[in-house]
């Protein structure tokens, strides 16, 4: 048993940091959302961000977009000419896709200035394809409401988790090393 521990330590490290980094992240965003909201922003300020800024990419193609608290959930409604055609709950605003990317990159750490580098741009560049996920999904629902499930529940979701991928394989290969030529 000793051996097998020895024999797969590196696999072991990366689980216990990546799994309980999740977790810790996890119970102090429950933490945050449950003690640390503001009246002011409704449902939490994340989710109200995240669902005005979707409205200002929305307007800027065009569209008459308003964003309007739900009166009977905590939602943001995305509405356009009086119909809500998108909401935008706390599950919405990327928080959680966030942590994961953190959490690897915690456990698949390597020069502490390139990871945390790589860590801020990545939950960045995941914040603002989300934003602008959230954002053409509404108007993917305006414009062809008979692809809505598909839209929000095959492509989007790709397009987010996509992106999370591919930033963990751009991580992993920057770990390679050049192969020499004899």
């Amino acid at each position: 048993m000793l051996k097998l521990l020895r024999k797969y330590k590196s696999v072991l490290r990366f689980l216990i940091i990546f799994i309980g980094s999740y977790l810790v992240f996890v119970v102090l965003y429950q933490l945050f959302l449950t003690y640390g909201g503001s009246s002011r922003y409704f449902p939490d300020i994340i989710t109200h961000t995240v669902a005005r800024q979707s409205q200002s990419v929305i307007t800027s193609l065009g569209y008459d977009m308003q964003v309007v608290p739900s009166k009977w959930e905590p939602a943001m409604n995305l509405t356009m000419n009086g119909k809500t055609l998108a909401r935008v709950v706390e599950g919405c605003n990327a928080v959680s896709v966030m942590l994961l990317f953190i959490s690897f990159m915690l456990a698949f750490f390597g020069d502490m200035k390139r990871t945390l580098l790589f860590i801020f741009g990545g939950a960045a560049l995941i914040y603002g394809m989300n934003v602008l996920r959230i954002a053409l999904l509404t108007i993917g629902i305006y414009e062809y409401p008979q692809y809505a499930d598909v839209l929000h529940g095959t492509i989007f979701p790709a397009v987010i988790y996509g992106t999370v991928f591919l930033l963990w394989i751009g991580w992993i290969n920057s770990y390679k090393k050049p192969v020499k030529d004899e």
